[in-house]
């Protein structure tokens, strides 16, 4: 059973997210009947189905779990959050489709993915032998009969069949979208414009007129401007959810100067007990923020170059600091120095610490180094007695690593041993018997113990900071608060745009109650309490809702106000261009009468409209390859200005050699494409309802 224990948590984790079917789905198609116990668990709505709060947070800890994090920051439970609610939503949209289709995995199709001649690569993966590429049928049948013999309730045969079904849900991707797939069809005319656009040159000469060239004060932009601008440009202003903006202002609680000078003296009376101490590894446990191991380290090992530029130059029992680094006040105290390895080649056999606790796991450890010394295979013990199956089936062999890569006690064996000893050590991982292999390089090391305390606001300066942001705060109606922030002296600032499951914004981190309440309020509320983010308290005004769908002229007459303008100007600009044609042959004598130069580009092509020193000029670009040589062109309004050409010429490539090799790579990238975009459209078609904001 420890074979399968140690296997099971790795097969089902790497299901997660094997491949591009466990980014559109994971643990999408998993039956499950209840979602919805009354609308308030309801997390959100896809396609008429209701997601509940308490399933999606099951779902959340079960891939917390599985991704063998134990640093769970904030951060990352955001992303699990956001992952599991998007496999929920593929999971119900791609279940509707899947059923219209009529789609299944037979039981002959499962057992073939698991025991036929071509298995599952996961099954080959950790069944594997690698010496012939195949199942390793001894192993798996044995894991099998393990499976067979275990009670139902076992969680270990849960997890099999979890995986046997998941399995089955990944067959069920395969087949939806190779269904899908197949109305892709590219033929040889795509084929060929591809190979055109992509390798047939243009050659011309142009003139522009940059928006710079008339300046922003002699341009009056006016309602019907802007109107004129959104009317064209409608369906680049789609929100895709909810968003919000609100101004702030924070008073910090960043510690004071006072504050600092108090955890200086605070350590510095440490120094005289740092000197004295018998146990310094006690004392770094009792007084120091970050209680670490007392382990040997060569230089660049130590945190702070501080420590590097003075311990490998001192006798024992040396202290330094008071000194400041990382937010913290810390101090020093050389205890041991010598000369070690650089790095060790090992190998370990790992026995866990069970019912009988240390000293039984040790008895054990010394039976097997006793074996050993009489003649028995350390590779063999390895592979029958080691719970660390990695290392256990090649021998125990843990390659070779350097100084601080193992936990401390192993570190300490590992280094400070001699070539070919077997010692016995025990770590929070259990009790391993060590074999040191080689040692290599030689350097100086030492070991320092270091005592910090980091620097922290008082609750004199947090609730000076608070009182002055709650003083503010009392002052506010829904109409005076630039007013006040002016009166105060205080610096206004914006978080625009805020999503509905953000928790933090530019400057501002530890924001998610400040964002709840943006999402409850009304545009124009002030706040109903000072909201602490991080070191500051923050009193803040709503004063934009932007909805989900497309966004009214109000809400984006700010963000197309340059563009507006470069409006503006173009039709300036085209009247002097069109002005400047009149009675012209050639874009030379137009470039005369505007008073700027003809510039020649060579070598353009029609997938990449770059024009050499202005970035993208798609219409530009474009209408070159739809013009004759020669001729003048009309005005055109483009991205940096207003632009006039001639087309000196085109250089058409060879002829297209591989018709079908083309097709076939055409055919790849829009399947890799229409993978994303099939599930987007459904996800549109969905009518998905995200009320995450209020539970999250």
């Amino acid at each position: 059973m420890n074979y399968l224990r140690e296997r099971m948590g790795k097969i089902v984790a790497i299901v997660i997210g094997a491949s591009l079917l466990a980014f559109i789905l994971g643990e999408v198609l998993r039956s499950g009947s209840s979602f919805f116990r009354g609308d308030s668990d309801a997390l959100g709505e896809v396609a008429g189905e209701k997601i509940s709060y308490k399933d999606f947070q099951a779902r959340v800890e079960q891939a917390k779990q599985q991704s063998g994090q134990t640093n769970l920051s904030g951060q990352f439970t955001t992303y699990m959050e956001e992952m599991t609610w998007n496999q929920e939503v593929s999971r119900v949209i791609l279940n509707k489709e899947i059923d219209k289709l009529g789609l299944v995995v037979t039981a002959d199709e499962t057992n073939a993915m698991v025991n036929g001649n071509n298995p599952d690569p996961q099954i080959l993966q950790y069944f594997g032998d690698p010496k012939t590429g195949k199942v390793d049928q001894v192993k798996f049948n044995n894991f099998k009969a393990s499976i067979n013999a275990a009670k139902a309730d076992d969680p270990m045969k849960i997890q099999w069949l979890q995986f046997l079904d998941q399995l089955g849900t990944n067959k069920l991707a395969q087949k939806y979208i190779s269904a899908t797939g197949n109305g892709i069809y590219v033929n040889s005319l795509d084929a060929k414009d591809d190979y055109e656009n992509k390798n047939k040159l243009a050659n011309f000469k142009y003139v522009t007129l940059d928006y710079a060239s008339i300046p922003d004060s002699k341009v009056t932009l006016t309602d019907d401007d802007y109107q004129s601008y959104y009317n064209d440009h409608q369906y680049q202003f789609k929100n895709k959810q909810e968003t919000r903006s609100f101004d702030y202002v924070s008073f910090s609680a960043a510690p004071s100067k006072e504050d600092s000078a108090t955890v200086k003296e605070q350590v510095e009376k440490l120094v005289p007990e740092l000197k004295s101490t018998t146990n310094d590894s006690l004392f770094v446990q009792i007084n120091a923020e970050t209680k670490a191991p007392l382990t040997f380290k060569r230089k660049g090992q130590l945190g702070d170059p501080q420590l590097d530029s003075v311990m490998f130059n001192q006798s024992n029992g040396f202290v330094y600091g008071p000194y400041f680094s990382n937010g913290s006040y810390k101090i020093a105290k050389l205890i041991d120095s010598r000369v070690g390895p650089d790095s060790v080649k090992a190998r370990h056999i790992l026995l866990p610490i069970g019912a009988g606790g240390e000293a039984e796991a040790k008895a054990k450890a010394d039976s097997l180094k006793k074996l050993i010394q009489a003649g028995k295979s350390f590779d063999e013990l390895a592979k029958t007695y080691s719970i660390d199956k990695q290392s256990g089936e090649k021998g125990g062999d843990l390659g070779t690593f350097g100084r601080g890569a193992m936990v401390a006690p192993f570190d300490d064996a590992a280094f400070d041993g001699k070539k070919g000893e077997l010692q016995i050590v025990t770590t929070q991982f259990g009790v391993h018997l060590l074999q040191i292999e080689e040692q290599k390089g030689s350097s100086k090391v030492v070991k320092v113990a270091v005592v910090d305390k980091p620097v922290a606001a008082s609750s004199k300066t947090q609730g000076v900071a608070y009182s002055n942001a709650q003083k503010f705060l009392g002052a506010l109606t829904r109409d005076n608060f630039d007013a006040e922030a002016k009166k105060e002296g205080l610096t206004k600032k914006t978080a625009e745009d805020i999503q509905p499951l953000a928790s933090s914004f530019q400057g501002v981190d530890d924001a998610r109650q400040l964002v709840r309440w943006a999402f409850k309020a009304d545009k124009g509320d002030v706040a109903d309490q000072v909201y602490v983010a991080g070191d500051q308290y923050i009193v803040p005004v709503l004063t934009q809702i932007k909805p989900k769908g497309t966004l009214p002229l109000d809400a984006v007459k700010k963000q197309i106000e340059g563009a507006v303008r470069n409006h503006v100007k173009a039709k300036q600009l085209l009247d002097k261009f069109q002005a400047a044609e009149n009675g012209t042959a050639n874009i030379d004598q137009v470039a005369q009468k505007v008073n700027e130069k003809v510039v020649p580009v060579q070598n353009i092509v029609f997938a990449n409209p770059v024009i050499p020193g202005l970035s993208l000029e798609y219409k530009v670009v474009g209408t070159v390859f739809g013009s004759k040589p020669n001729k003048l062109s009309k005005p055109i309004e483009g991205e940096h200005g207003v632009f006039v050409f001639s087309l000196d010429n085109f250089i058409n490539p060879a002829p297209l050699a591989n018709a079908v090799r083309e097709r076939e790579q055409i055919g790849q990238a829009l399947a890799q494409r229409s993978q994303s975009a099939l599930f987007d459209a459904l996800k549109d078609k969905a009518n998905v309802k995200d009320y995450r904001s209020k539970f999250l």
